[in-house]
């Protein structure tokens, strides 16, 4: 570098680096480098905003934000309320900007807060341990006009233990109806919780005193969560998807006769897949286990007699359920720690039977 420094005044940098073999642009970067590290350079302040608020009308403007009369209102209402009184302190969105760089940019008015609902977590290893019901509505023969289907369904199961339809909702017909079908099953005292929405029905005083004076423990879903009274939710799909559900019924009666003959079917010839394919009549009155036998029987006969077909494995009838739950508690998983294989496999008809 000595000698390209020597030579270079005399004949030129570029000829000099062309007799001595050396790049120029290498030349050009070191340089480059020695002048940054001789002179750093240093950030330039930015400049202030020609029509950015004075530092006394920045602290004018956030007096009156967190004055006494403002301090639960919205930045809209600040500023519609001075335009109103003839001031004029900053538009709307220097506000926001203001409360941003203080870190108050959130919700300044004064509102209720609602009470924080306990998520229901209702588990059932046998039939009439907990029940769902719920209501829900059949168009009637013109426009605004409709009936009200009441449906309880036992969760394990699957099955309907009772159902009415009205012309109207009412906490006395629901509390005759779930007084009816405790006593149809013979249901004893402190063994059955009875689930259901908030709806008004539900969270009457009629009901609510029955259910003490029957020993019967209540449970309600959150509100506007649908997921925390799936089952009732699933059968009403159910019945309002078949194919020969009607898009109106002509009276009380015809609705009455199609959900006759549709509770009969569902209950004792549908096979629902939450509860491996049984009907739900079969898992509720205990002879799932046989039949369920039965089927194992018939297919290891079906294994025996070619075992090639099913690649040396005996093939298995679907599981039955052993546990149901409205929303299982959430399991805490470490590396170390061994899943429960009779863990695994409620869980597993759990989410099946959703």
């Amino acid at each position: 570098m000595s000698a390209l420094n020597a030579l270079a005044p005399e004949i030129g940098l570029a000829q000099a680096c062309a007799a001595l073999g050396i790049s120029r642009a290498g030349v050009y970067r070191q340089d480059a480098r020695r002048r940054l590290v001789a002179k750093p350079s240093r950030p330039q302040p930015w400049p202030r905003a020609p029509l950015a608020l004075s530092e006394i009308e920045r602290q004018a403007l956030l007096d009156v934000l967190y004055s006494e009369r403002f301090v639960d209102c919205a930045p809209r209402t600040i500023y519609a309320t001075l335009l109103d009184e003839g001031r004029y302190l900053g538009s709307v969105r220097t506000m926001y900007r203001l409360l941003a760089a203080l870190g108050q940019s959130r919700e300044r008015r004064n509102q209720r807060v609602h009470p924080a609902y306990a998520k229901p977590e209702l588990l059932a290893v046998r039939p009439n341990e907990v029940w769902s019901w719920d209501i829900t509505k059949l168009k009637g023969p013109v426009k605004w006009s409709c009936y009200h289907l009441y449906v309880i369904l036992d969760i394990f199961s699957r099955y309907v233990v009772g159902w009415m339809i009205a012309l109207r909702e009412a906490a006395p017909l629901a509390e005759a109806l779930i007084a009816e079908t405790v006593a149809k099953h013979h249901i004893a005292p402190g063994t059955l919780t009875l689930h259901a929405d908030r709806g008004a029905s539900m969270r009457s005083k009629p009901v609510a005193a029955l259910l003490v004076d029957l020993e019967v423990a209540k449970t309600h879903s959150r509100p506007h969560v649908s997921d925390d009274n799936p089952y009732s939710e699933a059968q009403f799909k159910t019945l309002k998807y078949r194919p020969d559900f009607p898009e109106r019924f002509g009276s009380i009666e015809d609705a009455r006769a199609h959900c006759q003959h549709f509770f009969q079917w569902y209950n004792a010839t549908h096979r629902h897949s939450g509860i491996g394919f049984m009907t739900p009549e079969t898992v509720h009155y205990g002879r799932a286990q046989a039949l369920f036998q039965h089927r194992a029987d018939t297919l290891n006969v079906a294994f025996l007699a070619n075992p090639k077909r099913f690649k040396g494995k005996v093939p298995q009838p679907p599981r039955l359920p052993t546990a149901v739950w409205i929303n299982p508690p959430k399991q805490e998983t470490t590396s170390t720690k061994t899943p429960d294989l009779s863990t695994l496999n409620s869980c597993n008809q759990v989410s099946q039977s959703h």
